[in-house]
C-alpha cells in the first residue's frame, strides 16, 4: 500500500514538473497571443505618435507611419525647431527637412538624412514595435531553453535569442511575465562578457488596433543603470 501511495505521488509531481516545463517556441507563442492575439501585426497600417524624453530635458516628438501591406515606411521628427522625414515606399527613399526637399549636402550631415539612416530607422521602429512577433522572422535563433531569471525584483520568463549573422550580431534577452506572459523588459549586448548594451524597461499598454503593444519604454545602461531616455508612445491613428 505504502509503495503504491509513493508510486502515485512520484508520477504527480512528475507530471506537475512536465506541466511547468515550456520549451522556447512555446513561450513565444504565449507572448504572442498576449500581444497580438488577432493576428494584425503582419497587416499593420497605423501612426504611431511618440515622444522620446531625455534626461537633460530635451524632447523629440516622432510620427512614424508603418503600413506593412503596401511596404511603406516614413518617420516625421520635430527636434527644436526642426522637422526632419524619412520615407521609404517599396525601397524608393526621399528625404525632407522642414518641409523641402531641397535639402544641402552640410544640412544632411547635420541632421543625418540619408537613405541609409531611413533603411536603419525602418529597421529600428518595426523590429521594437514589432516585438515579441518579430521574434518569428527569419534569421532569428531561440535558445531552446527558457530560463527563469530575477530581473529588479520580479521573476520572469526568459527567452534568449541570436541573429544569423547576416540579419544582426547582438545578443538579446527577453522577459516575460509567468503568468499573463507580456512582455516587460528587454536586454541586448553587444559582447556579453563586458556588460555592455542596454536594457529597457516596458511599462502601462497602448492598444494599436487589437494589438496591446507597450506604452512606455525607459532605456538603460547595462553597466551602471544609467537612465538614457523614455520614449512614450501617446496615441496610435490607422491608416486611411
Amino acid at each position: 500500500m505504502l509503495k503504491h501511495l509513493f508510486a502515485i505521488l512520484f508520477l504527480m509531481s512528475l507530471s506537475q514538473a512536465l506541466g511547468q516545463s515550456m520549451s522556447a517556441s512555446e513561450l513565444l507563442d504565449k507572448a504572442i497571443d498576449y500581444h497580438d492575439p488577432m493576428g494584425e501585426w503582419g497587416n499593420l497600417q497605423q501612426k504611431l505618435f511618440i515622444t522620446m524624453s531625455y534626461p537633460d530635458g530635451r524632447e523629440r516628438l516622432s510620427e512614424v507611419t508603418i503600413d506593412l501591406p503596401k511596404e511603406y515606411f516614413s518617420l516625421k521628427s520635430k527636434t527644436g525647431e526642426n522637422v526632419s522625414q524619412y520615407t521609404l515606399a517599396k525601397g524608393d527613399c526621399s528625404l525632407m527637412l522642414n518641409g523641402s526637399t531641397d535639402i544641402s549636402e552640410e544640412e544632411k550631415k547635420t541632421h543625418r538624412l540619408n537613405c541609409e539612416r531611413a533603411e536603419s530607422m525602418k529597421n529600428y521602429y518595426q523590429y521594437l514595435y514589432g516585438l515579441p512577433m518579430k521574434l518569428k522572422d527569419k534569421g532569428t535563433q531561440l535558445s531552446p531553453t527558457v530560463a527563469t531569471k530575477e530581473f529588479k525584483g520580479k521573476e520572469y520568463k526568459v527567452l534568449k535569442v541570436t541573429y544569423d549573422e547576416a540579419v544582426g550580431k547582438d545578443t538579446w534577452y527577453f522577459y516575460f511575465d509567468p503568468e499573463t506572459y507580456a512582455m516587460e523588459v528587454y536586454q541586448f549586448f553587444h559582447d556579453e562578457s563586458k556588460n555592455d548594451g542596454e536594457y529597457i524597461l516596458l511599462s502601462e499598454t497602448e492598444n494599436v488596433g487589437a494589438i496591446k503593444m507597450p506604452k512606455v519604454r525607459e532605456w538603460y545602461y547595462n553597466k551602471d543603470d544609467k537612465h538614457l531616455g523614455t520614449d512614450t508612445l501617446t496615441k496610435s491613428e490607422p491608416l486611411q
